[in-house]
């Protein structure tokens, strides 16, 4: 009795995003078992290939909240900037994953309407694929909500993941629909086909997602935005900022720039003038990760050390006042 009641208490214990990985882990493999049964019993390809597809999201689920779990890893020696591309390639995975789900549903389809197959009992197949519906609705909507809460990407793409799964579900119940009302069982794997489809689709925009936080992009417009109005406080007492650089890992969001000071300021004065603004920027971009150079206010400062392409590229920023 002690250990039921403590697995609640430590599911609850753990970050959100930990909790929608276990959550999505736990509803996938429970799904998984349900229509695989059902598929194979009832003879409907689409329903076998949606729990082909819960298959490989038990794998993708636990690979995300392991992810999720070694991100959250602090810095060490040997990975002196944190674990956050854990997340990016569990995400790489995932799609992997879905690509090779797609393939299967597509062949398995085009045999059924090729072949043929054994007849469908529609009711059965019917109640498995609303049940399924109803089920990831809930559990994308609080994935969705936890990855918005904890900036994710495994967590991000596990919830269009799941999402996928309810428009797959729905298509799957359209089909057992038409095929209940009309005795035309082809409809079947043409909403396999389908289906097949979609996830192809879900794996270039995982993929997409996932590449752009591994070839480090530089943070979106509105964090970009938010920086620049924080650094523009006049009540730092700088002078102006340059060479301002951006990046996402992870969770972890990487600020990197050049400061304007007084000539005549002492290195104690600037040391404390920069901790106050690394304070501020903190408060602006929770979390932030902060690495700030402090150059003195001279007429040829942007020159000194600058590759000539510098002052064009995207991210550099000059402010004098």
């Amino acid at each position: 009795m002690m250990g039921l009641t403590s697995a609640p208490r430590r599911f609850l214990q753990l970050d959100i995003a930990s909790r929608a990985a276990v959550l999505s882990l736990g509803s996938n493999a429970i799904l998984m078992v349900a229509k695989l049964t059902v598929g194979f019993m009832f003879g409907s390809v689409a329903v076998l290939g949606d729990g082909v597809d819960s298959a490989q999201d038990v794998f993708a689920s636990g690979l995300a909240f392991f992810a999720v779990r070694l991100a959250m890893q602090p810095a060490d020696e040997s990975h002196p900037y944190g674990h956050g591309k854990t997340e990016s390639l569990a995400a790489l995975s995932q799609a992997a994953l879905i690509a090779a789900g797609a393939a299967f549903i597509a062949v398995a389809a085009l045999r059924r309407l090729i072949v043929g197959g054994a007849d469908i009992d529609v009711g059965p197949s019917l109640a498995m694929m609303i049940v399924t519906a109803a089920v990831n609705v809930g559990v994308a909507a609080y994935a969705f909500r936890a990855a918005r809460i904890s900036e994710s990407v495994a967590i991000a793409s596990d919830a269009r993941h799941l999402l996928t799964n309810v428009v797959q579900a729905a298509g799957v119940i359209a089909a057992l629909a038409l095929v209940g009302l009309t005795g035309r069982e082809m409809f079947d794997p043409l909403v396999a086909l389908a289906i097949a489809a979609y996830l192809l689709y879900a794996v270039m925009r995982i993929t997409i997602d996932a590449l752009q936080e591994l070839i480090d992009s530089s943070l979106p417009e509105e964090d970009i935005a938010t920086i620049e109005e924080c650094l523009s406080t006049h009540e730092h007492g700088l002078r102006g900022f340059h060479a301002m650089r951006t990046r996402k890992s992870g969770r972890e969001k990487h600020i990197d720039l050049h400061v304007l000071v007084d000539p005549a300021m002492t290195v104690s004065d600037a040391h404390l003038r920069i901790e106050e603004i690394e304070r501020h920027l903190r408060s602006c971009i929770p979390g932030a990760i902060i690495a700030i150079h402090v150059d003195p206010d001279e007429p040829d400062i942007m020159e000194r050390g600058q590759p000539e392409a510098a002052p064009t590229e995207r991210g550099l920023h000059l402010h004098r006042h």
